[in-house]
This record gives structure tokens, sequence and C-alpha cells, in this order.
């Protein structure tokens, strides 16, 4: 039997370069995909950023904001947001915490190129070129003052 822990006391505070008031535990890793468990305090923020995987981000409790490429609409839990491979997402709330469960899938690999799996670069079965997600371009990313009647806080 092999038990994996996450949730309060198991989460590490660390993520993408911008990332504020967020925390993760990886829950399972391998050349497939990821399951992580995240948990964003008030106020919290995941910055614009693309990713090479489909990823769905599960919201388990709480709820807050989620932008898609141009799109951007309020989750709560009891939802799930579907991040395409490589399409501008990001994450945040406002006055409440949210919890999510995020799952990825690797996308099989372009002949030549690499899997990138939370910070980690995996050796797919053929080709040795590198594909990697990287930061939108920069928005002040700062939704103190932000109001849920406004757009998104970038």
């Amino acid at each position: 039997m092999d038990i994996r822990r996450f949730g309060v006391g198991h989460r590490r505070p660390d993520g993408p370069p911008g990332t504020r008031g967020v925390e993760g535990q990886q829950i399972h890793v391998d050349p497939r995909g990821l399951i992580a468990e995240l948990a964003l305090r008030p106020r919290a923020v995941m910055p614009p950023h693309t990713n090479p995987n489909l990823t769905y981000f599960v919201v388990v409790e709480g709820g807050g904001f989620v932008r898609v490429g141009d799109e951007t609409a309020r989750v709560s839990a009891g939802e799930a947001v579907v991040w395409p491979p490589d399409v501008v997402h990001a994450a945040w709330t406002e006055l409440t915490p949210m919890r999510a469960i995020v799952v990825e899938f690797a996308m099989p690999p372009a002949r030549g190129s690499m899997l990138v799996l939370e910070a980690e670069t995996v050796e797919p079965l053929v080709g040795h070129a590198q594909a990697e997600g990287a930061l939108a371009p920069k928005h002040p990313v700062d939704p103190v003052d932000h109001k849920s009647s406004e757009k998104e806080p970038w």
C-alpha cells in the first residue's frame, strides 16, 4: 500500500515566479503526468503562465478566479477548469481561500521534444530537444484592489 500525504502540514510555499500566497504538494509525478494539491490563501496569485501539458484545475474547496487565454471566470468548489497546452492561464483569489487538485496529462512528445512536469524535465522515448512552459508577458499582478465587478486584476 502506498499512501501519499498532502494538505495542511505537507505543502511547500513555492510556485512559478510571481506566485504569492500559494502552497502546494505533489501527490504523484511520472512521465505520464502529475497530480498535485494547491492551496491559495485570500488574495493569492498564480500569475499568467503557460505549460506544455493538458491540465485540469479541479476546485475542491472555496473559490476564486481563473483566466484561460483572454477569458476570465469565477470558479468555486465542484468546478474543474481545463487549461489547454501552451495557452496562457492564471488563478487568484480575493477574500476567500481556494483549494484545488491539479491534474496534468503529459502530451505525447513531438519528435525530438521533452516533457516538462512541475519544473522537472523527463526524457521521452524519442529525441533530445527541449519544450518548456514560460511566463506570460509581464503584467502588473496585484489583485489587492481588485473588485469582483471589474475584469481580471492585471
